[in-house]
């Protein structure tokens, strides 16, 4: 009986709901031939159970199809969607739905755009038959998902403030989640849920607290935290057992001379762990206190349960645009570890919190400071990916030095204050071991340069872009490459892996053109 109730209990859990569409309970434990949200589940591992592809055999994967977008010249940043054998992605003003098994065009839906930063787009949200994006001119759009028909669309920013939108929304429960964007913003960054059936506000949280909240103390005045910057730049992930949402927040504004915002700048540079029903904060952790060097901390929060001092916990880890990794309780925010997954020469220690200790001599200077990392980061937005079965953090990492110089030395700096020159640099995957942040393996790529995310699965692989335009196969736990698509771009995306009919498909976007392998027969 009670195999049976265990049985009848996760087949509901994969049933669709009514009229067909997704059920956001199936992102708990999404089945074979589904990846239903940005990160492919909850926990942010896109890490796949699918063993139809593996290290014995990858060898052999060869190309499906090839989709090119028609009347659009950007790059695909999306994460592309699946349900029902459909797959959903976006670029800036425009959503697609194409066979998942062939890539032929079913519809596509273009937004009259009344202008903001059309830099990128990173994907939809699913729930029932709807169908949920954002737009850069700051509006949440929500199409029906059989035919690409608007339904509604609600503001959800303020683009006269120079915010824009792209962010992929999160479906949670009767909640979607959408972030902001501002290109280095003078701003507040901030997360809402929305009514997935109307699109009204439900609640609101701010990066950067207003006089007298809890963290206005970490700012001088009123007028720095009116400009605080701290975007929500990636979607966030979700613990449904702890109700708990967790997103990092973007870098404190003025970006590099800071004399005008003393203190760490809360809540800028953050992993945050928010209450998902209500917006409320239930604890934080700074990667970067008061950042001069433009490091984001919206690296994805990853979610999973781990062996910590000999007991298991509920973990969350990131690793960090700053070059730093961190291992934190998700339930507290207690850290376990912290390391350095590329070596840095910016924190002069750590804090009993766990927290990097910036070190004054590599703050900008008037007279140049050598940095390492660069204003690119260690890692930038990019998924990473953590695989249950290795144990490994895996992460497409560069190591780079720039010279930072402050322009702006007065009391009350604008704009950015300063700039960085680019020098030396080197790019690698890097696998990391959460119990303890060491370096498991290391995989260096021919030359540095745009990085591409990860993808691993059970059949003992990871999947990752290179600076040179492959697209590459690599064994999950000892780092040898096994193979290699060329694509003639650089991957623009984390590749995604769903099973149609007995065949495992391998997804990734190139610029303007998605790529779909599948095993040679």
């Amino acid at each position: 009986m009670k195999f049976l109730a265990s049985l009848l209990l996760a087949l509901s859990a994969l049933a669709p709901a009514p009229g067909g569409g997704l059920d956001p309970s199936i992102l708990l434990h999404p089945p074979a031939d589904s990846w239903p949200t940005y990160n492919g589940d909850y926990s942010g591992r896109r890490f796949s159970t699918l063993t139809k592809v593996s290290d014995k055999n990858v060898k052999d994967l060869s190309l499906a199809w090839m989709y090119q977008l028609s009347g659009a010249s950007d790059r695909i940043s999306a994460t592309p969607l699946v349900f029902n054998g459909v797959m959903y992605f976006t670029v800036p003003d425009r959503a697609w739905a194409i066979d998942a098994r062939t890539g032929r065009e079913l519809w596509t839906y273009t937004w009259s755009s009344k202008g903001g930063i059309h830099l990128g787009n990173r994907g939809v949200g699913i729930s029932g038959n709807s169908l949920y994006f954002e737009t850069p001119d700051c509006n949440l759009v929500s199409l029906n998902l059989n035919d690409g028909k608007k339904q509604w669309n609600q503001a959800i920013c303020d683009l006269d403030q120079y915010y824009y939108a792209s962010v992929a929304p999160l479906v949670v429960k009767n909640h979607v989640i959408t972030g902001v964007s501002g290109d280095d913003l003078d701003r507040p960054g901030y997360l809402e849920a929305h009514d997935p059936e109307t699109g009204k506000l439900q609640w609101h949280w701010s990066a950067v607290p207003k006089p007298g909240e809890p963290g206005s103390e970490t700012w001088p005045n009123a007028d720095a935290m009116e400009h605080g910057g701290g975007m929500t730049w990636i979607s966030p992930t979700y613990d449904p057992e702890l109700n708990m949402l967790f997103v990092g927040t973007g870098n404190p504004q003025p970006v590099i001379a800071s004399r005008g915002r003393a203190g760490a700048n809360l809540f800028t540079e953050s992993i945050v762990a928010l209450n998902a029903d209500t917006g409320k904060l239930v604890w934080y952790f700074q990667p970067s206190p008061h950042d001069t060097h433009d490091w984001d901390a919206i690296q994805t929060p990853v979610l999973f349960n781990g062996e910590i001092d000999g007991k298991q916990r509920k973990l969350v880890a990131q690793a960090s645009r700053n070059g730093w990794f961190f291992v934190l309780d998700r339930e507290t925010g207690k850290d376990y570890v912290t390391s350095q997954f590329v070596k840095t020469n910016w924190a002069k220690g750590v804090d009993a919190k766990g927290q990097p200790i910036p070190n004054p001599a590599k703050e900008p200077q008037v007279a140049g400071a050598l940095v390492s990392p660069n204003q690119g980061g260690a890692a930038n937005w990019p998924p990473p990916t953590f695989s249950p079965d290795t144990g490994l953090f895996y992460i497409n990492a560069t190591r780079a030095f720039s010279i930072y110089y402050i322009f702006d030395d007065s009391a009350k700096p604008e704009g950015w204050g300063g700039n960085d020159q680019g020098g030396w640099s080197e790019s690698m995957l890097q696998a990391l071991d959460y119990k303890t942040g060491k370096i498991r393996w290391s995989h260096k790529w021919e030359t540095p340069g745009i990085r591409g995310g990860l993808l691993s699965t059970a059949g003992n692989l990871v999947f990752a872009g290179d600076p040179n335009s492959n697209f590459i196969a690599l064994n999950a736990t000892t780092g040898d490459p096994l193979w290699h698509a060329n694509l003639g771009k650089p991957v623009t995306n984390g590749a995604i892996t769903y099973e149609l009919d007995g065949r495992q498909y391998v997804t990734v976007g190139a610029g303007d053109k998605l790529f779909a392998f599948v095993m040679n027969e």
